[in-house]
């Protein structure tokens, strides 16, 4: 019997790169072992509240009874996906959706970056901290209170916005009321509430920005939108294009509390979006398995578009969340 001596061969070079890096990183992990032990309740919470409930994802293909429970309630495959894509209102549904989205990531993605430039600019140190603290503060309130303020401002009656108009011999606009109206109010609000909190990474990654490119900038004489286009915008490049592959990963996932609260009959051929939908077949109609379908179609179009948006990202700019 012949035996084949495997001495003095050379190791895989891939395989020895690859141990090297393993032991790096686990030295790295101990090394900071206290940063990991802080991250773990952040981590404990996402396997308890969303990756355990995904058990329940089961129910969207099954014809669910409460008394049999999900192990026992028989399978019925994508019989209530084909139910909601072949629904007359299917298309109505989903145009609302992805149009109050796109309206909503148009309008709404620019705004925390010009308002962080806006900032990043201000001379007074006092001015800038105040201008920060104002346009922070909408971020707390409230979607309810939000939608209250709108309802009594905006009211034919008494909203001081009428009264305004009726200064001018304007009749009083019932703005809640029409549909034409009501995806300018959603984003617009939405804007307002959070164009403030969400400038806080741009002005965090504006800080980082060395002062000596101002300085030479400025001595070649550039202007400021000249040093804002060649200095800052492509120091910021890299958190804008990863915040807009979040922003797209989630564009059928317009908020249902906002658009609920806001609708009403007059406005509901454009204001019925499919969370809301999903709201109303699932808890007020008890059509759980359907409601689950529904949401778990919406949520496999997010995940498509978060896919295609950050693999043209990769190929394009070579930045990408993966």
């Amino acid at each position: 019997m012949s035996h084949t001596s495997t001495r003095g061969l050379p190791h895989h070079p891939g395989n020895t790169r690859q141990k090297r890096k393993k032991t790096a990183t686990w030295k790295l992990m101990k090394s900071n072992w206290a940063l990991y032990f802080f991250l773990l309740p952040t981590v404990v919470y996402f396997i308890i509240f969303n990756y355990i409930p995904m058990y329940g994802i089961q129910i969207a293909f099954k014809n669910f009874s409460a008394s049999d429970g999900i192990w026992g309630s028989p399978w019925v495959g994508t019989y209530w996906i084909e139910q909601f894509i072949s629904s007359p209102m299917f298309w109505n549904y989903f145009l609302n959706t992805l149009i109050l989205s796109l309206y909503s990531l148009l309008a709404g993605f620019p705004a925390p970056i010009i308002l962080a430039l806006i900032i990043n600019y201000i001379a007074s140190p006092r001015f800038k901290r105040v201008a920060q603290t104002i346009t922070y503060m909408p971020h707390f309130i409230s979607v309810v209170v939000l939608v209250g303020m709108m309802s009594s401002f905006l009211s034919p009656s008494s909203g001081f916005v009428n009264t305004f108009l009726s200064m001018f011999g304007i009749e009083p606009i019932y703005f809640m009321g029409k549909s034409e109206l009501f995806r300018h109010l959603y984003v617009w609000s939405g804007i307002w509430q959070n164009a403030g909190w969400d400038s806080i990474i741009y002005i965090a990654a504006l800080t980082s920005v060395s002062p000596d490119l101002h300085e030479a900038a400025i001595i070649d004489g550039a202007s400021k939108l000249q040093r804002i286009w060649n200095i800052d915008l492509p120091s910021i490049l890299p958190i804008t294009i990863t915040l807009l592959i979040l922003n797209c990963g989630g564009i059928l996932g317009v908020g249902f509390e906002k658009a609920y609260l806001m609708q009403n009959y007059l406005n509901l051929n454009v204001s019925e979006v499919i969370s809301t939908y999903t709201y109303k077949i699932g808890l007020q109609l008890s059509e759980f398995s359907y409601s689950t379908a529904i949401g778990l179609f919406n949520t496999l179009i997010n995940f498509i578009v978060l896919v295609i948006v950050n693999t043209v990202a990769r190929r394009t700019s070579e930045i990408s969340l993966w």
